[in-house]
């Protein structure tokens, strides 16, 4: 059993793996993906509960813009669609255009860094 410490270590390393992965997962790696998550629900769960108490420091931060900046990307190519809603091949379709903006995502994550930062020192300011 890995502590709470190690779990947050993969977390970052596989967020950092998904970010740097260059070719596109392929159906049995996301299915592999959807029944590991789905036994790890509530661990990544405890986890999250844990993880929101504390400030994110700036890998974490950056982490999140990047994650944002590609969420945005993938809005504007799905044009009002979920993506959950698509194939896994026009999944990996989309992927790939996505992929192609790296530059794109980049500065994005860079101007929403600030705001992301922001964010997060909020949760802590107390409400009175």
């Amino acid at each position: 059993m890995n502590t709470f410490k190690q779990y947050l270590d993969e977390d970052l390393a596989l967020d950092k793996e998904i970010d740097e992965l260059d070719e596109v997962l392929g159906i049995r790696a996301r299915m592999r993906m959807k029944q590991s998550m789905r036994k790890n629900k509530s661990k990544i769960k405890m986890g999250a509960r844990r993880a929101k108490k504390r400030t994110a420091n700036t890998t974490r931060l950056k982490s999140r813009s990047n994650r944002s900046a590609r969420r945005e990307i993938m809005d504007k190519i799905l044009k009002g669609k979920k993506k959950s809603d698509l194939s896994y091949g026009a999944r990996a379709g989309i992927e790939r255009r996505v992929n192609k903006r790296g530059a794109l995502i980049r500065r994005l994550a860079k101007r929403m860094l600030p705001a992301k930062r922001k964010a997060d020192r909020a949760k802590f300011r107390s409400k009175g």
